[in-house]
Order: structure tokens, then sequence, then C-alpha cells
């Protein structure tokens, strides 16, 4: 029996034209996949900014809330106090360094858009014993991440 190529000569130009199309579409499925696995690369780096963002807000919590701590008083007496929109005090005394020195930091680890606020509230327990809890948001603009907002918002409360 005779090979196929022999019995039809014009099987062998149409044979390496088939192979060079398989190449093609090889290498377009490879591209489409290149190009998705690229899509992904971009979303996780997007979702780890944001999750770094996140973790270096609620260190910034950490550190005013410890500072609030380091001067029980002051924090009692609402020396902490600020509003989001408020701008930083610009006082000598320990408050109003630390927020001054805490709103520097959120603009520079956060952005210029990110801000803090405290507002703190006085239980009496019993005449002798009161204590302090204080809420802490931090807000700033996350609209890079993945589903982030302008106005990304973490709070947290303190009890001093």
């Amino acid at each position: 029996m005779k090979p196929l190529r022999q019995l039809n000569p014009g099987l062998q130009s149409f044979e390496r034209g088939v192979s060079l199309l398989e190449v093609l579409i090889a290498v377009v499925v490879l591209s489409i996949g290149l190009l998705g696995l690229a899509g992904l690369q971009l979303s996780s780096l997007r979702n780890n900014q944001s999750a770094a963002e996140r973790s270096t807000a609620i260190m910034h919590i950490y550190s005013i809330a410890e500072a609030m701590r380091a001067d029980r008083e002051a924090a009692q007496r609402g020396d902490f106090e600020i509003d989001i929109e408020a701008d930083a005090p610009t006082g000598t005394s320990f408050a109003a360094v630390q927020i001054s020195a805490w709103r520097a930091g959120l603009e520079e680890s956060l952005g210029t858009s990110a801000s803090g606020s405290i507002a703190c509230e006085n239980t009496d327990v019993t005449a002798t014993f009161s204590f302090t809890t204080c809420t802490v948001t931090i807000r700033w603009d996350d609209s890079l991440g993945l589903g982030g907002s302008s106005a990304q918002t973490l709070t947290t409360e303190v009890e001093i």
C-alpha cells in the first residue's frame, strides 16, 4: 500500500499550512492567557496596597491610643478630642503635640487626604472609679483598591 502523500501530492502542502495554523492558534491562546494573568497580577497588587493601607491605619490607631493612655487625665478631660475635618492643634501640650504628629503621620503614610478624629466619653462606674471610651476614626482615599472607596473609614473604640 502506498503512503497517503504519494496517492495525493497536493496533501503535502496542505499539511505544512495546517501546522503553521496550529502554531498561530497556540500563540493566540497563549497571549490571551498571559493577558488574563497580567490582569490578575494587577488586581493582586491593588488589593495588597489596600490591605497595607488598612494595616497602617490600625497601627496609627494603636499609636494614638497609647498616647492617650500615657496621659489618661488629659484624655478624660477631652484634650485629645478632635473632629475629622478640624485642623490639627498647634499648642505645646502633650495632647496637642501627639495629635499633630498623629495627623502628620496619617497624611504621610495614607496620603494627603487622610485625616482622623477622636471622640471620648467618660463612664462613672463608682464614685471613685471611672473609665473613658474613645472612638478613634481614620479616613483615607482607597479608590485604587478593587471595590475601594474615596472615603475609606476605619473606626475603633478604645478603653482608657
